[in-house]
């Protein structure tokens, strides 16, 4: 009996013992994920949400950022919905919308099809140079761009007074029926680069005997990329118009180096809008600039739900 009693404790100090180093074990592991998230869950806190609190807070007041703020409640809101510019600059976000996410993704499509298929040699050499336009800034690119634009010297009018086009010293950027167009291929050039190479390396992830046994049936490559690899590759293409689409709106810093809303505000869109109300030389309004930037908030949300809602992310099995 002594010798039953005995092995009792000794099992219960066992337990005791695992339990010890259970709970120091678990206590470790609290404090290795509170180390891990602490400094990203801070940063968050720190450059994202206060900032976007913050701004629910400035979009009721009428401040110019100097001066004591006054409170208006919702009258920057009602402004906001009165105001034609603002949906002059939402018009031409919406051109944007419509075009520079279709055209980037359709070539790109292309070119990767084409890349990955045909066996060009050089491949990684294309890679490479489709892709330099994203290792350069902003800036540059649209420096670059008004270069090519501008009337007197420009490569653009160059090309076309060579090719027998007498288009004389057009500017482009300066004017109203031009500009906005002109704009949209410095967003296409700098943003194909990227998904071509986005692309190839989802197409190399396709068995290629599918691709083989649409060969033996007398497939194209048309047929082969509209049956084969466009379905395997929507989950892709659906992230890839998704984040073309919300920087379309969002975006506007070639705006602001090329033309700055101009000529006549045929080039303004909301986001150049909503930065020059608020540090513009005209204007200094944050009050009414951060009622601006809730709005578009709530359409980038709401463009990412339509998406979901019209673009589900199905899974293609092979």
């Amino acid at each position: 009996m002594e010798a039953g009693v005995n092995g009792l404790q000794e099992e219960r100090r066992a337990n005791a013992t695992k339990t010890k180093w259970l709970d120091r074990n678990r206590t470790q592991k609290w404090i290795f994920v509170a180390i891990a998230l602490i400094p990203a869950f801070g940063g968050y806190v720190l450059f994202t949400l206060y900032p976007n609190l913050l701004s629910v807070y400035y979009s009721l007041l009428e401040w110019d950022g100097i001066s004591d703020p006054a409170f208006v409640g919702a009258d920057n809101f009602v402004r906001l919905f009165q105001d034609r510019n603002v949906w002059t600059a939402l018009s031409h976000n919406l051109i944007f919308m419509l075009t520079v996410p279709p055209l980037v993704i359709v070539i790109a499509m292309v070119l990767a099809y084409l890349l990955t298929n045909k066996a060009y040699p050089g491949t990684a050499f294309y890679k490479v140079l489709f892709f330099f336009p994203n290792i350069l800034s902003t800036v540059v690119i649209a420096l670059l761009w008004a270069f090519i634009y501008d009337g007197q010297f420009g490569l653009l009018n160059g090309l076309l007074k060579l090719l027998g086009v007498p288009i004389g010293k057009y500017y482009w950027l300066g004017e109203t029926k031009s500009a906005l167009w002109a704009i949209i291929p410095p967003y296409v050039w700098g943003g194909v680069g990227l998904y071509v190479i986005i692309f190839m390396n989802a197409m190399a992830t396709i068995p290629k005997s599918l691709y083989e046994s649409a060969i033996l049936e007398g497939a194209g490559h048309g047929t082969r990329l509209i049956r084969i690899t466009l379905p395997l590759m929507t989950p892709i293409i659906r992230i890839s118009m998704l984040f073309l689409a919300l920087g379309a709106l969002n975006g506007f810093e070639k705006v602001l180096i090329l033309t700055n809303g101009g000529p006549a505000g045929s080039t303004d869109v909301i986001g150049l809008y909503m930065f020059n109300l608020a540090f513009g030389d005209e204007y200094h309004n944050y009050g009414y600039a951060s009622a601006i930037g809730m709005m578009l908030s709530v359409l980038l949300i709401a463009i990412k739900l339509l998406m979901d809602k019209f673009m589900p992310n199905r899974a293609y099995e092979y």
